[in-house]
Order: structure tokens, then sequence, then C-alpha cells
């Protein structure tokens, strides 16, 4: 079966990193008519214009899209186009399975959590302004629609993979109204699926319970902002932003994408590490049903980690970006 799919290379190491999962999903066989394009409006847009309205266009159109990493300002400059991107086309739900890889060193080898992370509002809502000179106002916006939406996907999800345990993360204890409403919300939708066992941490104590023990959590389930937090935390656990796949799913588009920088200091020198991107793809390809061609490129990735001499600097390799993409390409299991 041919698909259609949107692909946002990125900026930095992005284009790179996406040619390279190009190839390894083309090698496994799998149909895509790639429609490329930029997703930041260009110079010449209209001013104040944040993102490429063909770009939206496209996904919305084609209902998938796979991203590369885009740079953000920081105290300063355009807002972030990656948020941009999830807001403007509703993907609500960020998916976010964090899992050791073989042959990656890190603290833990027994990690194996997913965490899903509403992805449109909280102070994400980018609701803030100068009241007087020297005091800034933040909004966080909390919606029992949303809270709801994300509570209905988590479950769902946990049903369908199997999975037994969720925790719901907060600060209940200080936000009584806004965390208290997405707790409150989130309880309705639990009574509905008594299979799954449901449980409610502070968001500080689930940190420190993550670093100690994170073997005990099967999936959380977050209000924006400590999603944002906790999803990095935990692929810190496994080896950081560069071996973990990120998904931001809505009811008409979904869109797969690698969350690490653009890393400009080694862009173009064909150094970059395709994991992350290739990881998400690999969501992608479940997303479309291609679970076998899924199935094939995660074992080949896997054998790839386990035998370490292929794989990049960034993990403790020398390969550069073809080295490993060929290594991986030669290890794809026969159809």
């Amino acid at each position: 079966m041919r698909h259609k799919v949107t692909l946002l290379p990125g900026e930095g190491i992005g284009p790179e990193v996406s040619a390279a999962t190009k190839r390894i999903l083309e090698a496994a066989g799998v149909q895509i008519d790639w429609e490329e394009i930029d997703p930041r409006a260009s110079g010449t847009a209209e001013k104040g214009q944040l993102l490429n309205t063909a770009a939206i266009e496209s996904v919305k159109r084609n209902g998938v899209a796979l991203k590369g990493p885009m740079a953000t300002a920081v105290a300063g400059g355009a807002p972030s186009v990656n948020v941009a991107l999830r807001k403007t086309l509703d993907l609500y739900a960020n998916l976010r399975p964090v899992k050791n890889l073989p042959g990656v060193k890190s603290r833990f080898d027994n990690v194996d959590v997913v965490l899903v992370r509403e992805n449109t509002e909280d102070l994400y809502s980018g609701l803030e302004h100068e009241v007087v000179p020297g005091v800034v106002e933040s909004l966080k916006i909390i919606t029992e629609r949303a809270s709801t939406r994300i509570a209905k996907f988590a479950f769902e999800y946990a049903k369908r993979s199997g999975r037994k345990k969720i925790h719901a993360i907060h600060k209940a204890n200080i936000m009584k109204l806004s965390d208290g409403l997405f707790l409150k919300s989130i309880r309705a939708v639990a009574e509905k699926f008594p299979e799954i066992e449901y449980k409610e941490l502070i968001v500080d104590n689930a940190c420190m319970q993550m670093v100690l023990k994170p073997e005990q959590y099967d999936m959380l389930l977050l209000p924006n902002l400590y999603g944002d937090v906790m999803s990095d935390l935990a692929a810190g656990l496994v080896g950081g932003l560069g071996v973990v796949p990120s998904g931001n799913i809505g009811d008409q588009a979904a869109m797969f994408e690698a969350v690490h920088g653009t890393a400009p200091d080694i862009a173009g020198k064909g150094l970059a590490n395709p994991t992350a991107l290739l990881m998400s793809s690999i969501m992608m390809l479940d997303h479309l049903g291609e679970r076998s061609a899924a199935r094939r490129i995660e074992s080949a990735l896997e054998k790839v980690y386990k035998e370490a001499k292929h794989t990049t600097q960034d993990v403790g390799g020398k390969a550069t970006t073809a080295e490993f993409t060929d290594a991986l390409i030669a290890a794809l299991p026969q159809h």
C-alpha cells in the first residue's frame, strides 16, 4: 500500500536525519510518497506569521507527518514552531514511549514507561503579559474538555497496548482549581476502565520516584508542562533525547517527530544520529498499519545497537550518519 506523508525536515541536523530515515524506510519496502516542506514561514511571508500555511494544509491533507528538529529561541525571538504546529493541528496527545536500547549505557536497564502528555493548553497556551514594568503574568489554562479527551486517549491506549497501570501526575495540593480539574476529569474516565489500575502522584514526588525506581511506572498521564519536563527526565534515564521517539496525535492528523535539538555544531558534518527520528518513524508506521515493516526496522535497530560496531559518536561509537544508516539497512530482516 502506498502512503502520502508530509515531511518537515527541520533545521540544523534535521535534513540529515530525515534523509537517513527516508533511506531506511525505503529499504524496508515501505511505499511512501513524501511531500517535503518547511513548516516555518519564510521571510517574505505576511508579517507576524509563524507557520508556513502550505505546510499546515499538507499535513491536514495527508493526515500524517514526520518532522525533524526545529530551533526555538530562548527568552525572546519568535514563538515555538513546534508548539504552534501542535496547537494549529489540534494534536492534543503527545505520546512518548521511553525504553532502554541494548548497548546504550544508562543508569537503569529496566525502563519501559509510556508518557501521555496533554499537548494544547496549560501554561503552553502562551497567554502572558506584563502587568506593570517588572511584573509578568502567565495564565495556566486547564479545561475539562481537554483533560477528559487526553484521559480517554491514555486509557484507550493502555487497553489496546496491554498496559496495566496509569499514574496521573499533578500539583493539586497547591493548584487546587486547575490541577484539581485535571484530576477530576481523569477520575471520571478511569471509572470506565476498571481493568486498569489508576493512581495519582504529586509531580515533585513523581520526579524523585522516577530517578529512584523507574520500573514502578507503566504509564504516566500529565498536563502539558509537567509532561514536557518528565518526558525529558525519563529520556535521560535511557541515554537521552537522541534515542527516544515522540508522536503528536489528534483526531484528524498525527505528527511524529524527533524532540532533540538541532545540534548546529555538527550540522552538515555527517555525524548526526538519526535514531530518534527513525524510532518516531516506527511509531508512524504502526499508525499507518505498516506493522510488519515497523517490527523489521525495530529489529535491525536493536541489532545495530547491540553489536555497537556502527553507532554514532553521541552514544559512544565512531560511525558517521551514512555508516550507521548502511549498517541498519544491512541488518534488516528479509520479508
